[in-house]
């Protein structure tokens, strides 16, 4: 596609314009810009995470109350979980496309209201393939609010601040992921489906954002240069571009199937552990949970220190080394059998080195030209869940029922492959 050059420009010179110094020269419209972004991946995190807290004992139920170390348990659980994965996949390329042609303000809107909807009617499944479906639609709008949110903060908040602007949209996510732990803690002695009902609030955020947040005015601008010669998706692999689709979609797709068959698979293997298997349904709870949080704690930690060395050195050689780090954690965590204390003691680390998915927030969309920035980022990013939603079932099934350390163990080494590639993306630096 020629026009690349000509849009990267116009959206780098539209960069300039809003440099700001300090928080206090902030606009009006980039702080409204900004808190509808936080938002909009805080309740993502929330209604992301709802399902993994009580992913066994629900799917147990569903199921005709089989024990949680059912291998059906597990099988018909990673089937849900691959289904929600494939769901944000397409839900990223789908609602990207809409933010590209209809806004950015109204695509963030209509992805915070899907997922709350769907979220919500969780509560009603009554059979495992009920909460596949509910899971699948629910995942079409988490998947288009990273891009969105992503792209909309890209174009109206400084260029020079973005690393620390993927802290803490990134950090959201993990606020997001805490309020699901809290909401499991005050539902700890009702039915598991009743935890699906908290997903509902997002959808209270899409009144402020269509009445508060402005389409922003690089995105205006080139929708007026374009007029009805508007890129399409095949644009995507078509001149430089072609190069940087690539290659973003092979770093996010080995990188977030070990991320998810982490985040998925680790609670179950702490439920499962000998010394676990025999306790309360309400102690299992408190012990993901407790997992859970130590892994967010550390994860926002990852965040802001993934961005200060971004600012330093580039993003390409920081995703680099926080894909080895993960690996080496990861490695270190599951090599061996542990019981849960020793398990929880890693955790912290773990999360520490998921800073490297804060770095692609802020520097994935301004690789792509504007109006092709959250369907290019979109679909570059969450096709990568396509190939993790196979890979969650593919290392679930290289466990021995009831223990899946050894999907965790595998998985790690995904981790090094995203590292190399890594190494292949476009240089760049928001300092």
């Amino acid at each position: 596609m020629e026009p690349t050059n000509a849009f990267v420009a116009a959206s780098a010179a539209a960069a300039e314009q809003t440099e700001a110094q300090g928080s206090g020269q902030l606009s009006r419209a980039q702080w409204r810009s900004g808190i509808a972004a936080w938002l909009g991946w805080t309740f993502d995190g929330l209604d992301m995470h709802l399902y993994t807290l009580v992913a066994a004992p629900f799917v147990a139920q569903l199921l005709g109350g089989l024990n949680t170390k059912d291998a059906r348990v597990g099988r018909y659980g990673s089937i849900i979980q691959a289904g929600f994965l494939l769901g944000w996949a397409i839900g990223g390329g789908f609602f990207g496309r809409i933010g590209d042609r209809l806004g950015r303000a109204r695509a963030l809107s209509l992805t915070v209201l899907t997922y709350a909807a769907f979220t919500g009617l969780s509560f009603f499944a009554h059979a495992w393939w009920h909460l596949l479906i509910f899971r699948f639609l629910a995942a079409l709008g988490i998947g288009g609010e990273w891009a969105v949110g992503a792209s909309l903060l890209s174009e109206t908040w400084p260029r020079r601040w973005r690393p620390w602007i993927a802290a803490v949209l990134q950090s959201g996510v993990n606020v997001g992921v805490l309020g699901a732990v809290l909401a499991n803690l005050v539902l700890a002695k009702a039915q598991p489906r009743w935890l699906f009902l908290v997903g509902i609030l997002p959808a209270l955020l899409v009144f402020w954002i269509r009445r508060a947040v402005p389409e922003p005015e690089e995105w205006r601008a080139a929708k007026d240069r374009a007029r009805h010669r508007e890129p399409s998706l095949r644009d995507l692999f078509e001149g430089d571009v072609r190069q940087i689709t690539i290659w973003v979609v092979l770093v996010c797709s080995v990188s977030l199937t070990a991320h998810w068959a982490f985040m998925f698979w680790h609670q179950q293997q702490l439920r499962n552990l000998p010394e676990v298997l025999n306790w309360s349904a309400q102690q299992k709870n408190h012990l993901v949970n407790t997992a859970l949080y130590l892994v967010m704690v550390g994860s926002i930690l990852g965040n802001f220190f993934a961005g200060t060395i971004a600012r330093t050195v580039g993003y390409r050689p920081t995703i680099a080394w926080m894909c080895l780090g993960y690996f080496l954690v990861m490695l270190g965590a599951y090599c061996v059998p542990r019981d849960h204390t020793a398990v929880l003691c890693w955790l912290p680390f773990i999360g520490f080195f998921q800073g490297i998915f804060a770095l692609f927030t802020m520097y994935l969309p301004p690789l792509f030209p504007t109006l092709l920035r959250t369907t290019g980022a979109g679909f570059s990013y969450n096709i990568g869940r396509t190939i993790a939603a196979v890979g969650t079932v593919f290392f679930g099934l290289l466990s021995n029922v009831g223990d899946y350390r050894a999907a965790l163990f595998y998985a790690s080494f995904l981790f090094l492959p995203a590292a190399v590639i890594a190494l292949f993306l476009p240089d760049a630096r928001d300092a």
